[in-house]
């Protein structure tokens, strides 16, 4: 078969903007997405036409398709029924450690600390606590490597516990950026 054309789809949620995930589409994949009312891909790894959601249930209806000033590149924004990432995050460009915690949360290997403190919220949060006091502590009267080891610390601790909880990230930043206005 031959390689269709491909355009990159920036694909991003219609009601908070937040960019979810880049995807590709060639001729058949944008005629998909504009007759079913939800977004289809090309995919480049196993060279065939995919609905997103089809198997995990997390479409994407679409809102709008825009093409870019120079018509090589579609905004495409859609109201996701699930997380954009195929790690089970909201988006694809979530920062590394969520991630990774998303991933032990699916995959739950054996001995995983992380996969413990996602079992146990309670323990999450006591541990949260626990680094913060050692992090202030260390802010008060040790080392700037102290200070960096312990926030690190309580920034991972912080981000098993929402896990723990169900409570995405994003979340977090929304909250944050509703108080700075």
């Amino acid at each position: 078969m031959e390689r269709p054309e491909l355009t990159p789809v920036i694909v991003q949620n219609a009601e908070t903007n937040r960019v979810l995930m880049l995807g590709w589409m060639d001729e058949e994949a944008l005629r998909r997405t504009r007759e079913s009312g939800e977004a289809w891909f090309w995919s480049r790894s196993r060279q065939e036409h995919w609905h997103k959601g089809a198997t995990s249930g997390n479409t994407m209806a679409v809102e709008e398709l825009r093409d870019d000033c120079d018509g090589d590149a579609i905004l495409l924004r859609v109201r996701p029924a699930g997380p954009a990432c195929h790690t089970g995050t909201e988006s694809c460009f979530a920062p590394w450690l969520w991630r990774r915690i998303k991933e032990r949360e699916r995959e739950r290997p054996e001995d995983s600390y992380v996969v413990t403190l996602l079992d146990d919220p309670a323990l999450a949060a006591r541990k949260v606590g626990e680094e913060g006091l050692e992090a202030a502590l260390a802010g008060a009267a040790e080392t700037d490597e102290r200070v960096v080891e312990e926030i690190a610390d309580t920034i991972f601790h912080a981000y098993a516990l929402l896990a723990a909880r169900g409570i995405e990230l994003q979340r977090v930043e929304d909250e944050l950026r509703r108080r700075a206005g």
